[in-house]
């Protein structure tokens, strides 16, 4: 699929600068910890998917991490907020000649890359496919062109993004995936039994 584009956002994994909500109940060191462990799910989802793949840093490139070089093509955030980072993310696919782009974060723990081939596969017969998450947001936007009204006039890390992103959609062709959820809260993790190393000293 050369003509698919997935574009992954990334935080740099520091102490202290990532999972900040999380953090606030299991503490920096184990956001952090719990992070990293995400970042590996994404890349085992991600790296056999037969699309391009670019890695998108929040704050610098770093060449020697988990995202083979070879594999990923690196490439740093531009932009304000999380709307402005994406627009300008999905401006560099499009411009770069892809046809089916697709973007997700890199805090997802029940994403496969099944679910991946089924977002492009879906761009085949709609314009739009998103996979809504349970926080009233999405944790999948994938479009053929570059709408910039979805990235506009949004409360991001909100439950209103994906009630506004499908009124912003209301006459387009748009295809919903499964509901699921991403990690921001120790409530996103306290009964998955993978996330257990990281907080046993939260339930002692």
């Amino acid at each position: 699929m050369s003509n698919s584009l997935l574009l992954i956002l990334t935080r740099n994994p520091e102490l202290g600068k990532c999972k900040t909500r999380l953090a606030a109940k299991v503490g920096d060191k184990a956001a952090l910890e719990i992070y990293q462990f995400l970042l590996q799910r994404t890349v085992s989802f991600t790296e056999h998917l037969r699309v391009e793949k670019w890695v998108y840093y929040s704050e610098e490139i770093w060449q020697n991490d988990i995202w083979d070089n070879d594999r990923y093509q690196k490439k740093l955030q531009v932009g304000k907020d999380l709307g402005e980072r994406m627009q300008n993310a999905f401006r560099d696919g499009f411009q770069a000649g892809f046809e089916k782009v697709i973007i997700i974060g890199s805090d997802m723990y029940h994403l496969e890359q099944a679910d991946l081939e089924e977002a492009f596969s879906t761009l085949e017969t709609h314009d739009y496919v998103i996979g809504p998450a349970e926080d009233g947001g999405y944790y999948l936007l994938g479009m053929k062109s570059l709408n910039q009204a979805l990235f506009w006039n949004k409360q991001w890390g909100t439950d209103t993004v994906l009630a506004d992103t499908m009124q912003d959609l209301k006459t387009e062709s748009v295809a919903l995936l499964n509901e699921k959820n991403d990690v921001d809260y120790y409530e996103d993790i306290k009964d998955i039994k993978a996330f257990e190393p990281f907080i046993k000293h939260i339930k002692q």
